[in-house]
């Protein structure tokens, strides 16, 4: 087992994550209009997500996306649409996010873990980046290879899980801001109807 190659991994995985990106404005509009909380919630379903890529990538699934344009769009297709839904929900809600404690009940950190976790499982684009990124790190000559994608795919997600945690717990002080300056409430919930339709146009309009 070659530690180095892991090492390098979780250190290109940490870079992955830090980096500006759609998952990350999520979790960041998120955490501000609900707190630390449901932030964190919405991490968890998005870093679950990679469950279902790491088991398409380990079983051969992602090599047939990579290779079936038609399939590719059909995934991309309902991943618009969940994100464009989202949007017309938050569009057809109240004039103002309530930001405070009681603001979301918890149904709605299940809510928003849902959220999440469809959020990745339906972006055909991290199915083929896991088939770009994980095979140029598997670790070792012995270990059965599905093995090693589901431990570089755990370890993936566990620094995802730390970076974006720690965007949510940053965020969502700021939440405390918005409390005290209710005019802020209607800003931000226009800010998640521009995030959700922004993240669907990214997919409608990418490549492989």
């Amino acid at each position: 087992m070659n530690y180095e190659i892991l090492a390098a991994f979780v250190t290109a995985s940490a870079v992955l994550a830090i980096s500006p990106g759609p998952d990350n404005i999520f979790v960041l509009t998120q955490s501000i209009s609900y707190g630390k909380k449901y932030g964190l919630a919405t991490v968890a379903g998005l870093v679950s997500g990679c469950i279902v890529h790491t088991t398409l990538l380990a079983f051969g699934v992602s090599a047939l996306i990579n290779k079936s344009d038609t399939l590719f769009w059909i995934i991309k297709l309902f991943g618009a649409a969940y994100l464009l839904f989202l949007a017309y929900k938050v569009f057809r809600s109240e004039g103002e996010i309530e930001i405070s404690n009681n603001a979301v009940s918890k149904r709605g950190l299940k809510d928003l873990f849902v959220k999440g976790f469809a959020m990745n499982v339906l972006n055909p684009k991290v199915t083929i980046f896991f088939l770009a990124f994980f095979p140029g790190f598997l670790f070792s000559d012995t270990l059965n290879t599905i093995w090693q994608f589901y431990i570089l795919g755990l370890l993936f997600m566990g620094v995802t899980f730390i970076v974006f945690g720690a965007i949510a717990l940053l965020a969502g002080n700021i939440s405390v801001y918005t409390k005290k300056n209710p005019s802020t409430m209607v800003f931000f919930k226009w800010l998640q109807i521009v995030v959700f339709i922004g993240i669907a146009l990214y997919l409608l309009l990418s490549d492989k």
